[in-house]
């Protein structure tokens, strides 16, 4: 009988609209209202000789041992479904011989005290299948939008593949894996005689009907990650909650259409299939996450998931690196053919401008400029300024780190630029702010952190001026918006395979990525196309009720000027070469 109770977690966004009501445990399933598909593929994979042993299987600990073994790694667990369900039912996570023991108690004496058949009726009432979903029911629901008696064959398979992993498996995460779990378990249910060879390869192509409500309000991205998120903050075990987020439902629903709108105009002849985008505030909260053109046809967040090279996105770490190195948005470079430790990078253009100085290098995206300073102050300098500012990703200390060749996701590359928008404080990306209980008690509420300031004030203003010089005269034209004083940097990886457009206000700062997930070039898309133009669009309607503001620091004046080393003699540069013949001279403030 269908559970009608109210959902078990409430979704809502910062003023209080539910984003969704996802009911996370549906109510106790009867083993013969389940898909027997799914009972077979979770037997299949998870305890095959479950109805010959009495809660401890021997042979299977034998044979995950052996097989571990081989593998030199942990691929096969011995537990058994009632040693799970023990687990589950009766004891904390944490790994230790002690509780090791009392599972195998708890697993001989629920096989005492239940049927085999209630024993796998309460396991998949119970189970955790990812997405925040808990049990069968729910899981199906969550997934593919019905009934767990109307799963099919290949729907059963992935749902019984999660069980290992559900963050690895999961189709939200990567497709590839997802696909190949379910092949494994489909061969694992022809070894156990529940399917035949045939039955297997013909479900192996057919289409998993993977839905999602509200797909054009990009909603289920941010929810999904909210589900993600949630056992890091209540367990696993929980009552009915309700989740507060950071979520503005008019950016997130703008920022949705704008993506879908522009690849739906543009990205047939860019050859373009896929984008996201991620709108935060000054402190870090995550206004809008959009994960990719279409949660329903692809529920995989490319925002938060997806690895890429941020190109020239990344440089303003390295001119922030210079910065408090000595040098000044007036230090004078050559922009000319250079070689540093066997590298020689080279513009996009093609072409050389001479003498610049290192606000110019960085307002035309300038390789050859970018990669002398990086050199100047050392890459693992720069990298230490990227990660102290947010990246997390790990960043190589290559010299060729100057142009962004480390992979990192939207969401931290966004929220490594919040410090230039705020003044230069620390702000994590965040969406949860509070959880209750059904009855009102607060589980968790997130608390104002104490200011942590990572660039000087001095650098901030001096990084502002820069940036808004990228935005206003150089590659990221495409994204000035009327009225508001705007800062900001494009990026594009080799054979143009990412574009990136990173960019800000004192209202929000927002990322925009633009590719394709099979990493194929696009056609002539560089950040200052597709990408300045979304962030264009998105932060125009962001801001149609903000008031001008002027960005942090750009008041006073930062007129050191310092001449970079080496300009003379372009060969046999070295990646450490320390600073020489600085020059210092200060006008004003």
């Amino acid at each position: 009988m269908l559970d009608t109770r109210p959902p078990n977690v409430t979704v809502r966004a910062a003023d209080g609209t539910i984003l969704a009501e996802r009911g996370f445990r549906r109510g106790h399933m009867s083993l013969d209202a389940l898909s027997p598909h799914l009972v077979n593929a979770v037997l299949a994979t998870e305890d095959r000789r479950f109805y010959w042993h009495m809660g401890i299987d021997p042979l299977g600990l034998i044979r995950a041992g052996i097989r571990n073994t081989q593998e030199g790694a942990v691929v096969e667990g011995g537990s058994t479904i009632t040693q799970q369900l023990a687990k589950n039912l009766f004891l904390k996570p944490e790994r230790t011989i002690a509780r090791k023991l009392e599972e195998l108690i708890y697993a001989v004496w629920l096989e005492r005290r239940f049927s085999k058949d209630e024993i796998l009726e309460l396991y998949l009432n119970r189970v955790y299948f990812g997405g925040g979903a808990y049990g069968a029911e729910a899981a199906a629901r969550h997934y593919f939008g019905k009934p767990a008696r109307d799963l099919t064959l290949p729907q059963a398979a992935l749902l019984a593949g999660l069980l290992k992993a559900p963050s690895r498996y999961t189709p939200r995460r990567s497709v590839k894996l997802a696909n190949g779990r379910i092949t494994e378990v489909l061969d694992r249910m022809v070894d156990a005689g529940f399917i035949e060879e045939a039955q297997a390869r013909v479900a192996s192509a057919q289409p998993l009907g993977l839905v999602a409500k509200g797909d054009d309000t990009g909603y289920p991205y941010a929810v999904d990650w909210v589900a993600e998120l949630l056992p890091e903050f209540v367990g696993e075990n929980h009552g009915d909650l309700i989740v507060d987020t950071t979520i503005d439902t008019g950016l997130q629903r703008n920022a949705q259409k704008a993506l879908r709108q522009l690849l739906d105009r543009e990205g047939q002849k860019s050859a373009a299939e896929e984008g996201a985008v991620v709108v935060l505030d000054p402190y870090g909260g995550v206004k809008a996450v959009v994960g990719g053109r279409s949660y329903q046809a692809s529920p995989f967040d490319r925002a938060i998931k997806a690895l890429r090279q941020p190109g020239s996105a990344f440089k303003p770490f390295v001119y922030l690196a210079a910065l408090e190195a000595g040098y000044s948005p007036n230090s004078r470079a050559i922009d000319g053919p250079t070689t540093i430790a066997g590298w020689s990078p080279r513009n996009y253009t093609g072409t050389y401008r001479g003498e610049v100085s290192l606000r110019e290098g960085l307002t035309h995206s300038l390789n050859t400029v970018a990669a002398k300073v990086a050199a100047a102050v050392g890459p693992s300098r720069v990298a230490h300024t990227a990660h102290r500012l947010g990246i997390q990703s790990a960043l190589h200390h290559n010299p060729s780190l100057a142009l962004g060749t480390a992979e990192v996701t939207l969401l931290e590359l966004t929220g490594a630029y919040v410090p230039f928008a705020n003044g230069g404080q620390k702000a994590m990306p965040h969406i949860i702010t509070r959880i209750r209980t059904s009855d009102g008690k607060v589980v968790y509420a997130r608390k104002p952190r104490a200011p942590g300031q990572v660039v000087a004030s001095a650098h901030v203003g001096a990084m502002n001026d820069m940036l808004n010089s990228a935005l206003v005269r150089g590659t990221g034209k495409r994204a000035a918006i009327p009225a508001h004083v705007a800062a900001g940097k494009t990026g594009t990886t080799q054979a143009s395979r990412d574009a990136w457009f990173v960019g800000y206000t004192a209202h929000y700062v927002t990322g925009v990525w633009i590719g394709n997930d099979d990493n194929k070039p696009m056609r002539k898309v560089t950040g200052g196309s597709l990408p300045a133009q979304l962030w264009h669009d998105i932060m125009v309607q962001a801001h149609a009720d903000k008031t001008p503001l002027a960005l942090p620091g750009t008041r006073g004046s930062y007129d050191a000027i310092a001449r970079l080393p080496w300009n003379d003699s372009p060969a046999q540069r070295t990646a450490e070469r320390p600073l020489i013949r600085r020059i210092f001279s200060f006008f004003g403030g």
